[in-house]
């Protein structure tokens, strides 16, 4: 038994959701959130609420306070982020710090001021330390240094993941958390600058195809190895955590397998059609040499992935192909 699970005051028996109960996803327009929103519908659920960021800035308290007074969701799913990669995250940690922060703390106590019966709040891998042992246990948490070039984003996510704690502790409600590892799939951020990057490979590979040219420049060594998830997969995987599992301790979400950069970018330059070379810009940061995370505890909870990289990988590209005048750029 870990620290956290003798301090936990929650008496729950997870069991399956009322699909008549009100159900609200924050930023349900996003990856995660709309691949949520889609799973939910097809689950049966009926009384899904959404809001854009133009409809309802989660920054703003007051805001959110009066959308929870007025709506008053049994469950809800905290999606809504400021997320980007490495390039976006190293130039304006101050942004990923402060929104991030304000987004979650304001859902948080609005969603305890209003008695949500259960909520998910989801946060990301990069919260555990850059050199953690691989596989990246749960129990890894707060044992070393972050990674520097996204730091300010996994503190505001760990510190999301305390004040789920903190509330189980304080007022007994069965709140959890789930930590996913790199999501990629349809509604993916394509952008140049503010990408993660998978989409970020599909795009540059897929230019390359378009236009005849020769060669693809990447950032770094190539020889980092990550781990990634189809967010349909993530989705389905939500849903089974809220109706099967619950506890302190947030729950990695991944496949539990991992590939290079360089494999990735092989990959996706194949399913592009690219047939020219690639580049590599040593000068450009890697990141964190690995992060695979351990998935036993969500095995253990009975779920696993079932799309594979390469078929998730045809099916987002064909996306992005079909949605490319429309995406954010």
């Amino acid at each position: 038994m870990t620290e956290s699970d003798e301090r936990d005051h929650v008496d729950f028996t997870p069991g399956s959701l009322d699909r008549t109960g009100t159900f609200y996803v924050a930023g349900h327009r996003g990856l995660v959130g709309s691949a949520i929103w889609r799973r939910l519908q097809s689950e049966g659920f009926t009384d899904l609420v959404g809001r854009s960021s133009a409809e309802l800035d989660l920054k703003d308290r007051d805001a959110v306070f009066a959308f929870f007074a007025v709506t008053k969701p049994r469950f809800v799913v905290l999606a809504a982020a400021k997320v980007g990669g490495i390039l976006a995250n190293n130039t304006y940690p101050v942004d990923f710090l402060s929104d991030n922060l304000r987004i979650q703390v304001n859902v948080l106590d609005a969603a305890l001021k209003h008695g949500v019966e259960r909520l998910l709040f989801l946060g990301s891998s990069c919260i555990y330390p850059r050199l953690a042992p691989q596989p990246i246990r749960e129990d890894s948490l707060l044992t070393g240094h972050l990674e520097p070039t996204n730091d300010a984003y996994a503190i505001a996510k760990i510190a999301g993941i305390l004040q789920i704690q903190a509330v189980r502790r304080q007022y007994g409600l069965p709140w959890i958390s789930a930590m996913p590892t790199n999501l990629y799939g349809p509604g993916d951020n394509f952008s140049p600058a503010g990408s993660h990057v998978l989409p970020a490979l599909i795009r540059r590979y897929d230019d390359a195809a378009k236009s005849g040219a020769t060669s693809v420049t990447n950032w770094g060594t190539g020889t980092p190895r990550r781990e990634f998830l189809h967010v349909d997969d993530m989705a389905e995987a939500c849903l089974h955590l809220l109706e099967h599992y619950d506890g302190p301790e947030q729950v990695n979400v991944g496949t539990g397998r991992d590939v290079t950069i360089k494999e990735i970018a092989e990959t996706i330059a194949r399913v592009v059609g690219f047939a020219g070379t690639t580049e590599w810009d040593t000068g450009k940061p890697d990141g964190t040499p690995q992060k695979l995370l351990d998935v036993s505890k969500l095995a253990n909870a009975g779920w696993t992935a079932r799309i594979g990289l390469e078929a998730g990988l045809r099916s987002t590209v064909d996306w992005y192909r079909d949605h490319a005048d429309t995406l954010r750029q």
